[in-house]
């Protein structure tokens, strides 16, 4: 096996989507567009297929999916490398979405997103289980997570 790739299929926007992606997330690229041959599946020169990347992390994107919606069961998590990018991604992915709890977000497709900032996973390995909880207590209270939150909860005596 050389590669595997998270596929998300939409009923007519595959190339929208991508390309909406790869303006919104740091270090994302457009690959290439594949397109509905004659005879093909939908009509001649559509596009069926769009390949991306999202930080490195390979992505496809396919046109032919009329009646199924993307669920909560299976989201993009993104980790964050500080407050300032997390706010930046979250905006954007946020315009004609909605926002959820405890950092995730639908965005204009339905795609389910989780906005974590380094923080998260960090405070979650350090430290005893008192401070643990006390950033796990004030990320439940979070819709968009605050990273200088969760480390005041961490260190709060």
């Amino acid at each position: 096996m050389t590669q595997i790739a998270t596929s998300l299929w939409f009923a007519t926007q595959a190339e929208e989507a991508a390309r909406f992606y790869c303006a919104t997330i740091p270090g994302a690229a457009l690959g290439e567009i594949i397109r509905i041959p004659p005879g093909g599946p939908g009509p001649a020169g559509g596009v069926l297929l769009v390949e991306f990347a999202l930080n490195g992390t390979p992505m496809l994107a396919m046109n032919g999916n009329p009646g199924e919606a993307f669920t909560n069961a299976v989201s993009l998590s993104a980790l964050c490398d500080n407050q300032a990018e997390l706010d930046q991604v979250w905006d954007a992915l946020l315009v004609g979405g909605q926002a959820q709890a405890c950092g995730w977000l639908k965005d204009r497709y339905g795609v389910a997103w989780q906005l974590v900032p380094e923080a998260l996973p960090r405070l979650m390995k350090a430290g005893n289980e008192a401070q643990r909880g006390r950033v796990i207590a004030a990320l439940m209270q979070m819709v968009k997570i605050d990273a200088a939150a969760l480390e005041a909860a961490f260190n709060a005596s």
